[in-house]
């Protein structure tokens, strides 16, 4: 039997395990990202580790997040960010070179690599080729240590793709919310998307990393098309054509699931309030007032995207009941679309021009009016997530989001007279690394700067025998990392000092978990289903163990947050029975009998309910090593035994 891409590129990495479905696998992973939210944090706990110098191919840390600088906090952070990479071996991209994964997608990535993030984006990655997966800070802290990444050997999913996006105002965006539709954000837990079939070489490398960039939103692993004539053209145009090789799966191979996807039979979507897989026809809601429109972030903002949006704002005029924004994703575009005036087509119709970085996507800046419809060619539009709790915000395509910053209101262009065409793939982009700045060959005289808003990692107790504590919060199904920790402005200054953040977990639910959490000790979060779902960051789980959070019962959990709460030591179970979570209260005290030897003994742990006397069972399956973490109480307590 053949293999397919994923087993190939896993095997060729595999350092210890199977490759089989489920089984426990460490692999190598060439190549490390960081960016400015996660990354802090990281870089402080690659130092404390005490490794000198980083052990993958290649690490670069990136400023794309926390780019306003109201105050100090910022660009303390991008100093200590710069000294830590220049000290331990990685690159750096400066402030406004970029969107992460769209400058790692022209200038590093490579067919056939590994590739961990520490954003729930990574997955870009597999567009060009690669096994791309978003993680927390503190695996990306110990595989830049040289510890091989530990995971279960996903599901492969195949997604055949026939015909080409030949239709009006389709574009590779609709893809993608074509399968949220079908599958759901829990449609890939536990899995990898594979796209095959004559579809794709119909597909440009930045149309591909659209897709697989959200397909973060699936909750699979990572998304990976293979590496062909299309890529090899693109990589050529980076002038990395030596990178390049073939690598696609064999004519053979078996996939777990098939998914079939005609492209020539898509038609615009959109993505409603408040979850990428609310998807229907744009047609089904035409009509609605429209307050705003952002085109860009690391989804789509490939310079064929914006070629697109200026051909389409050309001589035209931004509605005047809304506002545009757009947003070229790295300074490439940037540079590129000033060159053949495709800025000066944009800027001439009334958009605003924002720097490249992630900006609107994260709250950073241009939120919406209160109620505000928005609408927005990213890839969450969770509830408050935009900087406004009230405002509606609906996913689409760039260019039909285009469209729609002209006529100020929901309507299908396919319907009307409105023409565009996008641009070809150009033969050579415009290539000026000096954004970019390698790590020196002699760091022995660098010295890491940390400002006063940086402060220590906390640490958490080792697990023990018995816990027993209330549940400080039961929350409904589909909570996110925003909700947990939310990001924005105000909050994301302030990753580097946990004692701070700690006081907005759960802010937006219950604005005084934190108070609460402080007076209680130690407490316990009984969640429902897809509990930790979207964003990456590990704060989401380290503040709330800097809180005294020591376990999560949950019905199920989103896979990376599930890998954060075991490395800071908090125990994620999963109710056996459904039912159970109906019959704890907000206030019910828990306890967790024999913790330890039910960890050891096949993860069975009995919980009883003081309130009511009555007992269930939660089950924690984790492999060898995951158990030795939680133990431990986090990844870091038992690197820091185990790495001396």
């Amino acid at each position: 039997m053949g293999m397919n891409l994923v087993q190939k590129i896993f095997s060729e990495h595999l350092v210890e395990g199977k490759c089989e479905k489920g089984e426990p696998v460490s692999i190598k992973i060439d190549q490390i990202l960081t960016q400015d939210a996660t990354g802090t944090m990281a870089w402080l706990q690659f130092e404390a580790i005490g490794i000198p110098k980083v052990k993958t191919e290649v690490a670069v840390s990136y400023i794309d997040h926390n780019m306003l600088q109201t105050n100090f906090r910022n660009p303390d952070d991008h100093k200590f960010l710069q000294t830590s990479a220049a000290k331990f071996g990685a690159w750096f991209s400066r402030p406004g070179n970029g969107i992460c994964h769209q400058v790692h997608l022209e200038r590093f990535a490579i067919p056939g690599k590994t590739h961990l993030g520490s954003d729930s984006h990574t997955p870009t990655g597999g567009g060009l080729g690669m096994i791309s997966i978003g993680v927390g800070g503190i695996d990306i802290a110990t595989t830049m240590a040289g510890v091989p990444f530990e995971c279960g050997m996903p599901e492969v999913v195949g997604i055949h793709l026939t015909g080409e996006l030949n239709r009006p105002w389709v574009a590779a965006m609709d893809v993608i919310l074509e399968l949220l539709r079908q599958l759901t954000v829990k449609g890939g837990v536990g899995r990898v998307m594979e796209y095959y079939g004559p579809g794709v070489e119909t597909l440009s490398v930045p149309e591909r990393a659209t897709i697989t960039n959200m397909g973060a939103e699936l909750g699979a692993t990572t998304s990976i098309f293979p590496s062909d004539d299309r890529t090899k053209f693109f990589m050529e145009a980076q002038g990395r054509g030596s990178d390049w090789k073939e690598l696609k799966a064999d004519p053979d191979a078996e996939y777990d699931l098939v998914i079939e996807i005609n492209l020539s039979e898509l038609e615009p979507l959109v993505a409603q309030p408040h979850n990428p897989d609310n998807v229907v026809k744009i047609k089904d809601i035409a009509g609605l007032k429209v307050d705003q429109v952002c085109v860009g972030s690391c989804t789509n903002s490939s310079y064929q995207v914006m070629s697109g949006v200026g051909e389409i704002l050309d001589g035209e005029a931004i509605h005047p009941d809304l506002s545009m924004t757009v947003t070229p994703g790295t300074k490439q575009v940037f540079e590129m679309m000033g060159q053949n005036g495709d800025l000066t087509k944009i800027i001439g119709a009334g958009a605003r021009i924002l720097e490249s970085a992630c900006g609107p996507c994260i709250g950073m800046g241009q939120a919406p009016p209160s109620g505000g419809v928005s609408i927005r060619s990213f890839n969450r539009n969770f509830k408050g997530r935009s900087g406004t709790v009230d405002a509606k915000v609906y996913l689409c395509n760039p260019f039909v989001a285009s469209a729609m910053a002209l006529r100020g209101e929901i309507f299908d262009p396919t319907k009307t007279d409105m023409t565009f065409e996008i641009k070809p793939e150009p033969n050579s982009f415009l290539i000026n690394d000096n954004f970019l700045i390698s790590p020196p060959e002699d760091a022995s005289d660098v010295e890491i700067v940390k400002g006063p808003n940086i402060k220590e990692i906390p640490l958490n107790d080792p697990l023990a025998d018995e816990i027993t504590a209330p549940v400080i919060l039961k929350t409904g199904d589909n909570i996110s990392t925003d909700d947990i920790l939310p990001a924005g402005s105000e909050v994301l200054p302030l990753r580097s000092n946990i004692p701070a953040i700690a006081e907005y977990v759960y802010a937006r639910l219950d604005n005084t978990f934190a108070t609460r959490a402080k007076e209680a000790g130690k407490s316990i979060i009984v969640g429902a289903n897809n509990y930790g779902q979207g964003s990456s960051r590990e704060h989401a789980a380290m503040a709330p163990m800097f809180l005294g959070v020591k376990a999560v019962i949950s019905k199920n959990f989103a896979r990376i947050h599930r890998a954060n709460l075991v490395n800071f030591g908090i125990l994620p179970l999963t109710f056996d029975d459904p039912a159970d979570y109906d019959r704890i209260d907000q206030e019910d005290t828990l306890t967790i009998l024999n913790v330890n030897e039910s960890l050891n003994n096949g993860g069975k742990f009995t919980v009883r309910n003081g309130r009511t006397g009555d007992e269930f069972t939660a089950s924690g399956v984790f492999s060898e090593r995951a158990k030795k973490i939680l133990s431990s109480g986090g990844l870091l307590p038992y690197l820091k035994a185990t790495l001396k």
